[in-house]
């Protein structure tokens, strides 16, 4: 049985959406949930769920606990016993498989690098997100926000990781990889992209398919994308901020008038499905890979349903072996040269 450390005390409305979200993952998907936080305040919000004691739910003590207002430097230094850093301690111990946590991005980060450590051969985690496309399918970004400044080293690591994932997560035999450029022909892009082509190109477990343009996160023409953190959190951002305009803008014209709204009820399936495939909440969290042991990092306003989905998707990296594979094809980097 897989083993999930969820830190119960990161989120913005804890410890409530982690436990109902526990308790959904434990019953649907089989998976043992240790809750990482505040004994007394984690059972108090368990007695509230009848019937939790049979579930493979379990309760670990951690007396700190870090704050959205805590700089990642302060949850490393001085809160050693915090709940992100008991449930990063389990996994690398062995006694989880995996570390959810919706609490400070930089914080989570910060801690689960230093207690975890690195893979062999991976200069730095990377922060990878699922981007909806237009043929019903998912394209993976990376990094969307770990690292600012990148080295074309790091891109091509990214590569391999970003074809793991989508290999494990969304089953792509031999996934494309593209790099987002301002242009698809070779010559376009800084210096960044250009240095990076080569070393693309040479790895042999990665197909990659040559420079890819905005647009191209939509459409489907590649399954994974590589760039530089800053880039694709603000991609990362700007389609957070188009998904909450669109849906403002149809409800704001389907209920306009009578006739409008007797339109938007029936086809009210499919304003369900497109509601679906752009939620966070489907897929509850972005990966760090990269990482001696998994960690995913959730959104802080995160619900019992990205709670669930998350454990879910910890589960499958767990089950896939995604850090063996990806172990195992950057065992070529032994002959790349460091840029």
């Amino acid at each position: 049985m897989v083993t999930i450390a969820l830190d119960a005390m990161g989120g913005d409305d804890f410890p409530k959406p982690e436990v109902e979200g526990a308790l959904q993952a434990a019953k649907a998907f089989g998976v043992k949930v240790i809750l990482v936080g505040r004994q007394e305040v984690i059972q108090q919000e368990l007695e509230k769920h009848p019937g939790w004691s049979s579930l493979a739910i379990e309760i670990r003590h951690a007396s700190e606990q870090v704050t959205m207002e805590d700089s990642a430097g302060k949850a490393v230094r001085a809160k050693k016993d915090s709940s992100i850093r008991v449930a990063c301690r389990m996994v690398r111990e062995h006694e989880a498989d995996a570390v959810v946590s919706a609490g400070n991005t930089g914080a989570v980060m910060a801690t689960s690098k230093l207690v975890q450590g690195m893979l062999q051969g991976v200069d730095r985690p990377a922060l990878a997100s699922a981007f909806p496309t237009s043929k019903r399918g998912y394209v993976v970004m990376l990094d969307v926000g770990a690292n600012v400044d990148c080295t074309p080293r790091m891109l091509a690591q990214f590569a391999v990781m970003g074809s793991a994932y989508s290999r494990v997560i969304f089953h792509c035999k031999n996934p494309r990889v593209g790099l987002l450029s301002i242009g698809e022909e070779e010559h376009k892009g800084n210096s960044l992209t250009h240095e990076a082509r080569p070393l693309l190109k040479g790895l042999r477990h990665v197909n990659f398919i040559g420079n890819v343009e905005g647009r191209d996160v939509y459409t489907g023409k590649a399954d994974v994308i590589v760039c530089d953190g800053f880039v694709g959190n603000v991609a990362l951002k700007v389609s957070e901020g188009l998904v909450d305009v669109i849906s403002h803008v149809l409800k704001e014209s389907l209920t306009a008038t009578m006739k409008r709204k007797f339109g938007a009820y029936l086809a009210r399936d499919a304003f369900s499905d497109f509601k679906k495939r752009v939620d966070y909440s489907e897929y509850g969290g972005v990966p760090l890979l990269g990482l001696n042991g998994l960690c995913m990092i959730c959104h802080g306003r995160s619900n019992a349903k990205a709670i669930r989905n998350a454990i879910r998707v910890a589960k499958d990296f767990a089950e896939g072996k995604i850090n063996e594979r990806i172990a195992s094809e950057l065992e070529e980097w032994a002959s790349v040269p460091t840029s």
